[in-house]
This record gives C-alpha cells, structure tokens and sequence, in this order.
C-alpha cells in the first residue's frame, strides 16, 4: 500500500479512483478504464466506453477536466472507419462532460477495446468514497440495472429495438447530471454500479464502511426486457462470478426471485451512481434527481450498525 500524507484515497478500499491532493483546496482524481464492445455500432460503443470511464470521477465527487483515449484496433483486418467511430463517439462524451481530449495511446490487437485515462479535480473536504456510509443513511440508485443481460441479448438478436435503444442511451448517458445535483447534498458515500453489479458494489460499501445495508429489491430499477433476457438465460458469467462471489455475505437471497437476484448480480456497464445520505436529504435529493430529468433514481436500500459488512435483501 501507497503510503503519503496527500493520497486522500489510493487501492485500500477498491475505490473507483485515486485521489491526490496538489494543494489545501484542490486534489486530483484519477482513473482509466477500458472495454470490449458490447454493441454493435461504433460511434455508440465509443459514447458507451467513454461514459463509463469518465463515471469514476463522477463517483468521487469530481469534475472530469482532461482524457486520454486507450485504444486496441486490428488494424490489419478492419476498416479504420470503424475506428473512427469509436473515437467519434469517444470524443464527443468528452466534450459532453466539458473535457479536453489531449493524448492516448493505441496498440494493434486482434480485439476491440476503448476507454479513457481520465483526470478531474476535486475539493480534498468535497471527495466521495465507497467507505463513507453511515449507519442509518438511505440509498439511492441513478440508473437502472441490466445492460448485463441485455448485451448478451442484442449478440443474441433477442431484444426489440425500443429496448436496444433505451439500454444504448442509458449506458451512453453521462453520471454528470446526477453528480452536479448530489453535489448540493450531505452525501457520505458514493460508488458506480459497473462490472461487479449492485450486489458487488453494495458489498464493497458495505465492508468499506463497516455496516450492514439492506436493499428493497422491488424498488430496484430495471432496463425493460431485463427480466425477460435472463428468464431466457441470457446472464453473462461476470455476472454468476459476481454471484457467488457475494453469496457468503448476502441474507435473505432465499426469499428473492432467482431470476431477479441475477439482475442484482448483473455486471454493469457504464451504471449508475450508488448514493449514500440521511434519511431526510435523501428523500429530497431524489425529488431533486427526478426533477431534473434523471427519471429512473430511486431509493432501493438504508445502513445499519449491525451485521458489518453484510447485505440483506428485501
């Protein structure tokens, strides 16, 4: 473990960035992240692959300011008009998130894949970590769950078009909105609901922060035809991984639909943020989300003391 007195948060509790402090009012975040293509157009892989990058920042409480694009590209093999694309759509989420784009680096492989190195600022007494629940707070969850699912399903050609696009725009859609309107609030913790699921990323919370928190499993969010998808069987196996990886922790799993406990699990990309306050802001923040046009916010879980480091599904 990193040890300097202006690391303010580095790998010891699996947070979504690190952060580091460059003077009493100002600290760095950083993070990169990069995927393979779980759609088939580019220009809205590269939207997707960005957003989910610059969502770190977000989660911490920052604002993204630069990016550097990473890129593998068969480049032998396909046409660079698909690259493009990619870092079109890239480009434009940047720009969308009131970014520059300064550099990257690319390197031929035989599979796709894209993301950004980003950096943000943050106020060192403003930054948001996954370890800062208390004991009492109320959850509240930005995005719907199941891209998981529902990417394994447009490779399958089993999901309408209305749906296809909904799963596009909400994973292509920024967390910035959602992050400027929480930055008004007593928020404790705050994480993003990516490639370990709801469940994996609760946990994380959960054992950071040592409490236990309980979700309301019907006030979850679902993507439509989430549900239909993995009744078909149509479950990625990040997502059985994230599963049992939780199961030793979870109580109450045996009263929950095995189908909807498959969504909780479900490895996100580019999800929403996972939001930690009392009780009273708590209520008010998600009238304020809703408000302001992220529609599908809502509070799905509380904190308690007992039981650290456990999740009870309701």
């Amino acid at each position: 473990m990193e040890e300097d007195p202006n690391l303010l948060v580095g790998r010891e509790t699996s947070d979504d960035a690190g952060v580091y402090r460059i003077s009493e009012d100002m600290a760095l975040v950083q993070t990169i992240d990069f995927i393979t293509p779980i759609v088939n157009d580019p220009y809205d892989f590269g939207r997707i692959a960005a957003a989910n990058s610059l969502s770190d920042v977000y989660a911490m409480g920052g604002r993204p300011l630069t990016a550097m694009n990473v890129v593998c590209f068969p480049v032998k093999t396909m046409d660079k008009a698909v690259l493009r694309e990619i870092l079109r759509g890239g480009l434009d989420a940047v720009h969308e998130a009131g970014a520059v784009l300064v550099g990257g680096h690319s390197i031929e492989d035989p599979e796709i894949k894209f993301g950004l190195s980003v950096t943000g600022l943050v106020k060192p007494d403003k930054v948001l970590a996954n370890a800062g629940v208390k004991p009492g707070d109320a959850i509240i969850l930005t995005k719907p769950l199941g891209a998981g699912v529902l990417a394994t399903a447009i490779k399958a050609g089993l999901i309408s078009q209305k749906a296809l696009r909904r799963a596009i725009e909400t994973m292509a859609t920024l967390n910035r909105k959602a992050a400027e309107i929480m930055s008004a609030y007593p928020v404790n913790g705050c994480t993003d609901v990516t490639g370990f699921g709801l469940l994996g990323h609760a946990l994380e919370m959960a054992k950071g922060s040592r409490v236990a928190i309980t979700l309301f499993t019907e006030n979850v969010p679902l993507l439509p035809e989430a549900l239909d998808a993995a009744r078909m069987g149509l479950v990625p196996e990040g997502s059985f991984s994230n599963r049992n990886f939780c199961a030793n922790y979870i109580v109450g799993s045996e009263r929950i639909d095995p189908v909807l406990l498959d969504i909780l699990a479900d490895a996100q990309t580019s999800g929403g943020l996972l939001i930690s306050l009392p009780q009273g802001p708590a209520e008010s923040l998600l009238a304020d989300l809703k408000a302001q046009g992220v529609s599908d916010a809502a509070l799905i879980g509380r904190a308690a003391s007992a039981q650290k480091g456990l999740i009870e599904l309701k």
